[in-house]
């Protein structure tokens, strides 16, 4: 039996030409499959030669030299990362589910009053600068979140525990995203920052019973000086409506008087110098007038002869008649 296998090998024959180009193709085959690759749409492609960087590549297909030359690295720049401080998320959903654990090593924090606040926030990044973030900085997520706690902790501890907790969490907001921003350009992370959501601040649990009772107290003092104003805008308006009322209506009393005495006295002035050119025609009139006046008012009128001589006691005083 050897020997007739030694016979069957020894008769077998393989063309060279055959053999050369199987290896090629099987050469060629594994050279393109290790050297093409594809950029998805929300990446970008990293190559390093020999562990220097060589080129970004964008989305699309792509060749590289393989066997080692050329190394590859995806980097998703259009996703939007997150990080948590002082809570943990462990499953998002309808009903979100946080970690037990507790991380005040993080939230705990003094404030510029001296009082203490447990802030939880979140800070939303992205990669825009590829090169920048795989080279510059050994660990990049590790930085931010260090940077972060920086310079929260640095605006929180600008600020009294009552700007913290209840006023001002939008403008501590906006200032920690521009201070850290310009922490990471300065560090050359290559993230962008795209926004800071302060979640949840509190004072710690030992004394948050308390401070809502100061809450509380606050709220019921806004709520009676609010009453007040109110009061106030609805008394005060009326009264100043009645006081410019009356000051007009006194102005156009004042007013009338004024033109009636102006006008008496040009009447009389005039009167007079009618009087001054023509005195018994003027005096005549005058009476006249005077009487036209005053005779209507008169009840019992007694036309008599201005010679008449003891009239008075033939007269019946006491009964009435014209």
């Amino acid at each position: 039996m050897p020997k007739i296998e030694e016979l069957n090998i020894k008769q077998i024959k393989l063309p060279k030409k055959k053999i050369i180009t199987g290896v090629i193709i099987l050469a060629a085959v594994i050279f393109f499959a290790t050297g093409l690759y594809t950029v998805n749409p929300e990446e970008v492609g990293v190559i390093q030669r020999f562990g220097k960087y060589l080129a970004t590549t964008q989305p699309g297909l792509h060749f590289k030299i393989p066997f080692g030359v050329d190394n590859l690295t995806k980097v998703k720049v259009k996703l939007v990362f997150k990080e948590e401080f002082g809570f943990r998320t462990l499953q998002a959903g309808v009903r979100t589910k946080y970690s037990a654990q507790s991380y005040n090593h993080e939230a705990i924090m003094l404030t510029g009053d001296l009082n203490i606040a447990d802030v939880e926030w979140i800070v939303q990044y992205r990669i825009k600068d590829p090169v920048k973030y795989m080279f510059k900085v050994r660990n990049v997520e590790e930085t931010m979140r260090d940077v972060s706690e920086s310079v929260i902790r640095e605006v929180v501890g600008d600020r009294s525990v009552d700007e913290v907790i209840v006023l001002n969490r939008k403008e501590i907001a906006d200032k920690s995203q521009l201070m850290l921003q310009e922490q990471l350009d300065i560090y050359e992370a290559g993230l962008e920052i795209v926004t800071i959501n302060l979640q949840n601040v509190n004072p710690p649990e030992a004394v948050q019973p308390a401070f809502n009772n100061v809450n509380s107290a606050k709220q019921e003092k806004e709520r009676i000086i609010n009453e007040a104003w109110q009061k106030y805008n609805q008394v005060i308006p009326e009264a100043e409506g009645r006081a410019k009322r009356t000051i007009e209506e006194a102005e156009g009393f004042a007013v009338n008087r004024v033109n009636r005495a102006n006008g008496d006295a040009n009447r009389f002035i005039q009167m007079y110098n009618t009087y001054r050119y023509s005195k018994t025609v003027t005096k005549k009139r005058l009476y006249l007038e005077m009487m036209e006046k005053v005779l209507p008012k008169v009840e019992k009128k007694y036309i008599i002869d201005d010679k008449a001589n003891n009239v008075l006691p033939l007269l019946n005083l006491g009964q009435g008649g014209n």
